[in-house]
Order: C-alpha cells, then sequence, then structure tokens
C-alpha cells in the first residue's frame, strides 16, 4: 500500500493519502515526477509501458514518470524513479517545470526534470515493454493514440521549455558529447 502526500492547489502539504485513494478521485491532489531522458543527438527517450500496467498499457510514455512517496523530495523521486524505471543513475537532474495535472482519473502536481544521456538503459520489465529515442518532430507527426494523454500533454510542454531555454538544453547537450568524447 503506498502512501503519497496529498497537497493543495498550491503544492502544499495537507495530510497523507493512499495510492488507491488517489487514482480514480482527481479531487485529492498528489504528486508526481517526471524525467525526460534526451541522448546527445536531442532526442526523447520514450518508453512503451507494460501490457501489464492497470493505467494506459502499451501506450508510450514519457522516459521516466513516478509518484512521490509520502515526504520525498521531488529530486529523491527523480533519482530513484531513473534507477527503478531504466536503470539509469543520475545525480543532479535539471529541474525545467512544474504544473497542476488534472483530467479524469488523478489530479498530481508534476514536477519535470531533464537528463542528458546516452545511457547505458536496464529497463525494468514489469514496467517497460520497449524503450525508443525520438525527435520531438517526429513524436508531434505521429498518431497521438499511440502516447499516453498526460505524455502528450508533457511534450508539448517540454518543447516550448527547449524554445525558451535554448542555451541551458544546448549545454546539457554538449556536456554529454564531451563526456562521450572522453571514454
Amino acid at each position: 500500500m503506498e502512501v503519497f502526500d496529498r497537497v493543495d492547489a498550491d503544492n502544499r502539504v495537507i495530510g497523507k493519502a493512499l495510492r488507491s485513494d488517489c487514482h480514480g478521485n482527481p479531487s485529492i491532489i498528489h504528486r508526481a515526477v517526471h524525467v525526460l531522458v534526451v541522448n546527445r543527438q536531442g532526442r526523447v527517450l520514450v518508453q512503451k509501458r507494460s501490457m501489464n500496467k492497470d493505467v494506459q498499457p502499451g501506450k508510450w510514455d514519457t522516459s521516466v514518470g513516478g509518484h512521490l512517496n509520502a515526504g520525498e523530495s521531488y529530486e529523491d523521486a527523480a533519482v530513484r524513479e531513473s534507477r527503478e524505471e531504466l536503470g539509469l543513475e543520475v545525480e543532479s537532474p535539471l529541474m525545467m517545470y512544474e504544473y497542476l495535472l488534472t483530467n479524469s482519473v488523478e489530479s498530481e502536481w508534476v514536477r519535470s526534470y531533464c537528463v542528458c544521456t546516452d545511457g547505458p538503459f536496464s529497463p525494468c520489465p514489469v514496467e517497460i515493454d520497449d524503450i525508443s529515442f525520438l525527435s520531438l518532430t517526429q513524436i508531434s507527426n505521429d498518431d497521438p493514440g499511440r502516447y499516453t494523454p498526460n505524455f502528450i500533454e508533457e511534450i508539448v510542454r517540454f518543447g516550448s521549455w527547449v524554445r525558451k531555454n535554448r542555451a541551458a538544453f544546448a549545454a546539457c547537450i554538449h556536456c554529454i558529447q564531451e563526456e562521450m568524447d572522453h571514454e
């Protein structure tokens, strides 16, 4: 039984809630983290959700995504989820933005991070059926029905962030190019 921090519309903790209470009740706001993994070509890693998932099975989704445990920081959750889902050791993910996501299933305060790496990756087979790197253009030209609705919303925000923060994004990509050159 997972326990989450319950938060208000301003993302202040107001109590605790079980995962089972949060999903299916959009009036209970809880916290989630997304990590967009980008390679040195600037392509975004997408994961194909396992067919065994209870929400959006078989759909392509954000590189890494998960809920925060009660009392956990966003950054700690980003590091933990990256390790659990992709076998990726992350030290300091770049925080990009946060937003309140509300749909018919749940309401989440999402904080999104960016990590630039070419891997290696060890996807968790319980969570992920496949991974692939795609450009923003490939994603925007693709059938949106192949992706989770949350990912479609996330990738629009990410594209906007990249356009507004080209220097930070380019510096991130440059860092992994330098790392690869020194190996």
